[in-house]
């Protein structure tokens, strides 16, 4: 149980008993799985490695599934992993994490890890279970830049760092940095999550153009914003009442889905959009992000627990932080495979938390 232990295969594959969707268990330890968030690929652009987080070796580890042969590979073996950090790179050489008050990179292939930055004294995540306490990074298509964010004291920091040369500058502080996501389209533009009250912010790579995308009225919940490809458009959640976007460029405003889509990501085409939802919980859903009506279509029913009571009621920051009790691993975070044949998903459904990869029917 050490770095570079090849694990047999664990996949398996089912039928989903309500949709008849084919899905494959990936894992199968007794032990905390999940892939990375669902704005960020679980795969390289070819498609030789899945990337995920495992407990199964009793701390959180990077794991790739060899989806030649199925085995298991383990890449790290640390005391100090953000799990919620990894991001494969598009060329298939690398995961980039973080780990300690730096940033990390693991060669797939020989397993040398390269530490690129070291933050020295600051926090990588904040407290909670949550936006900014998740540590999320973001690699932009072309894997030249990375985007760390940290916090100084009470001070958030967004870093970019060229993985060519190592160098990292501050592009951004302010009151509060989540999660970030590079336009997949401008490797010199990327949104970030500012305060849960005004979430919805874009800015360019070298620090310029920093601005509020949109204004949320008092009584919105505004979330999980990413880029929809091929159309320089930011998506968000308006919970629970559906998707819009803004096209960054011009401004305008559009309709994506009406239903209660909860995480939801657009396909590397910008064809189809996936979205997991809760209260209810109805499945996970495909949608067309592109006509404005985004009718839904059932693609399966993952029966993860979804923990979060919070999600149930009305807008609950509009005061301030509260703690909330929402592992992460327990949500489906749905999100495509670069070929857009595959959905990637977590399910706690069997008491522990796996991997499954279900097939697109369309």
């Amino acid at each position: 149980m050490a770095k570079g232990q090849t694990y047999p295969a664990e996949s398996q594959v089912y039928g989903d008993e309500r949709t008849g969707a084919t899905i494959r268990q990936v894992t199968n330890a007794p032990a905390i799985h999940h892939h990375p968030f669902f704005m960020i690929p679980a795969y390289d652009d070819a498609m030789q490695w899945t990337i995920f987080a495992s407990t199964r070796t009793g701390k959180p580890q990077i794991f790739a599934e060899v989806r030649a042969t199925g085995d298991l590979l383990q890449l790290t073996d640390r005391d100090d992993l953000g799990d919620w950090s990894i991001h494969p790179s598009h060329d298939g050489r690398y995961v980039y994490f973080t780990a300690g008050t730096g940033g990390w990179r693991i060669n797939i292939q020989t397993l040398e890890e390269e530490q690129l930055v070291n933050f020295g004294d600051v926090a990588l995540r904040e407290k909670g279970m949550v936006a900014a306490a998740m540590g999320t990074t973001a690699l932009s298509t072309d894997d030249r830049w990375w985007a760390i964010k940290y916090n100084i004291g009470n001070e958030a920091c967004l870093s970019i760092t060229d993985t060519q040369t190592g160098k990292s500058e501050i592009i951004l502080r302010r009151d509060t940095i989540a999660h970030l996501q590079f336009c997949p389209d401008d490797p010199n533009l990327l949104f970030y999550a500012g305060p849960l009250t005004d979430r919805v912010w874009v800015i360019n790579r070298d620090g310029t153009g920093n601005r509020r995308l949109y204004q949320r009225q008092p009584h919105e919940w505004i979330t999980h914003e990413t880029w929809i490809p091929g159309s320089r458009e930011l998506a968000f959640v308006d919970w629970p009442h559906g998707v819009r976007c803004i096209q960054v460029d011009t401004g305008v405003e559009r309709r994506v889905c009406s239903f209660n889509a909860w995480h939801a990501v657009s396909s590397p085409d910008g064809r189809l959009m996936v979205a997991d939802t809760n209260f209810p919980d109805i499945g996970v859903h495909i949608c067309d992000p592109r006509d404005g009506i985004g009718a839904p279509i059932t693609l399966c029913f993952p029966g993860a627990t979804n923990r979060g009571a919070h999600w149930a009621g009305p807008f609950p920051y509009a005061n301030g932080p509260i703690e909330v009790y929402a592992p992460q691993h327990t949500h489906p975070h749905p999100s495509f495979s670069p070929d857009n044949r595959f959905i990637l998903l977590t399910s706690d459904r069997t008491g522990y938390a796996q991997i499954y990869e279900v097939r697109v029917p369309v």
